[in-house]
């Protein structure tokens, strides 16, 4: 049995090349998740401004 160096440093680089994939993979998924969650805490927030805004608009109203 031969044992070729050079196929078992391409067989690194492959389970390496592989392992980089799939961290990148993983960040985007996260970074995806996270600019997700930042846009629905956005719309939460504009939502509530709103709220305030139109209650601000009837006490005024009431008021006058």
């Amino acid at each position: 049995m031969t044992t070729d160096p050079n196929r078992s440093t391409d067989m690194n680089l492959l389970h390496e090349n592989l392992a980089r994939a799939q961290q990148a993979a993983r960040l985007g998924e996260a970074q995806q998740s996270r600019r997700g969650h930042e846009l629905a805490r956005a719309l939460r927030l504009s939502r509530k401004a709103e709220r305030a805004a139109q209650q601000a608009r009837l006490a005024l109203a009431r008021a006058l």
